[in-house]
C-alpha cells in the first residue's frame, strides 16, 4: 500500500504539478506582456488560484508519502514561495528586457548534500532533461557543505 502511495505521490509531481507549474508561468508570461489593465487583473487572479491549485497538490503529495504537508500558516511568509517569485520576476523582465543571448542561473545552500540522480526520483532527472531540451547546460556540485546547481542556457531571440 506505501509503494502504492508513494508511485501516486510521484505521477503527481510529474503530471499534474508540473503541469500546473508550466500554466503558472505561462500565466505570468501573459500579464508581463498584457497592456490592458482589466484583463491583467483577471489574469493575476487566475495566476492566484494556478498558485493555490499547486499548493493544494504538493501537500496531498506530501501527504501521500507520510509527510507533513508544506501548508502555508496564516501570519507566516513561505520563504520558498516568495523565493520562486523573485526568480520568476527576474527571468520576467530578462525576456522583456535585457536583449540577453544567454541565461545564466546559479543557485546554491548550505545544506547536508548528497545530491544527484536517484532511481525512483524524477526531481532531478526533469530538471536535466528540461535544460537538454533548452541545448542548455547543468552543473552539480555537492558536497557535505552545500549544493551548487548551476544552469546556462542559451535564449532564441
Amino acid at each position: 500500500m506505501n509503494n502504492e502511495r508513494v508511485t501516486l505521490a510521484q505521477e503527481l509531481h510529474d503530471g499534474i504539478a508540473q503541469d500546473l507549474v508550466v500554466l503558472g508561468f505561462s500565466i505570468d508570461q501573459a500579464i508581463a506582456q498584457c497592456q490592458e489593465p482589466e484583463l491583467k487583473a483577471s489574469l493575476r487572479m487566475i495566476r492566484f488560484t494556478t498558485t493555490a491549485l499547486i499548493e493544494k497538490v504538493r501537500a496531498e503529495m506530501h501527504q501521500l508519502r507520510g509527510a507533513e504537508p508544506l501548508l502555508s500558516v496564516p501570519g507566516q511568509v513561505n520563504t520558498m514561495h516568495e523565493a520562486l517569485r523573485v526568480v520568476q520576476e527576474i527571468l520576467r523582465n530578462i525576456e522583456k528586457h535585457s536583449d540577453a543571448k544567454t541565461l545564466e542561473i546559479a543557485i546554491g545552500d548550505d545544506g547536508k548534500g548528497g545530491v544527484g540522480v536517484r532511481d525512483g526520483s524524477f526531481g532531478l532527472k526533469g530538471i536535466q532533461e528540461r535544460i537538454e531540451k533548452l541545448n542548455g547546460e547543468i552543473h552539480i556540485d555537492s558536497d557535505a557543505h552545500g549544493t551548487r546547481i548551476g544552469v546556462t542556457i542559451p535564449l532564441d531571440r
